[in-house]
């Protein structure tokens, strides 16, 4: 692996953790009784009515433990099994997963709900980023065959 890639790889594991941290702050508010002072920002901005819809779960888990362990698996597959040769593919793979579910949740945000979060377009901004950059380190990699 290159200098390069291996440096793409580390902002991906960067913004992966980021992501863990972002989800895990929108879990505790799916679960929160209270209120979100930081999050209820006039009419169009308020995460705790999109945090506790009914499309914040699927199948019963919360989706924010989904983006969760998506983010953790996107982490390991840039730091822990970044050598192997499948990871480039798999981590564009999970990315590309993990943007498209991103869209979709964004799309019910705008269009369903009527109402943003904060959380989770923060959440769309990472997923966005680590998928452009995994696309960068699967092109390389194919590219250096």
């Amino acid at each position: 692996m290159s200098e390069w890639s291996k440096r793409l790889m580390w902002g991906v594991a960067i913004l992966a953790v980021c992501g863990v941290v972002v989800s895990s702050v929108s879990l505790q508010r799916h679960y929160a009784a209270s209120k979100t002072a930081f999050c209820d920002v006039g009419e169009t901005f308020d995460c705790d009515i999109v945090n506790r819809s009914e499309y914040s779960k699927i199948l019963g888990i919360p989706v924010a433990l989904i983006g969760m362990l998506g983010y953790a698996a996107l982490a390991g597959l840039a730091t822990m099994y970044r050598d192997r040769y499948e990871a480039p593919r798999l981590l564009f793979g999970g990315a590309v997963a993990g943007l498209a579910f991103a869209l979709y949740l964004t799309y019910v945000e705008g269009y369903i709900l009527g109402v943003w979060c904060i959380l989770c377009l923060s959440s769309l901004c990472l997923i966005a980023l680590t998928t452009v950059l995994s696309g960068l380190i699967w092109l390389t990699r194919e590219n250096t065959r």
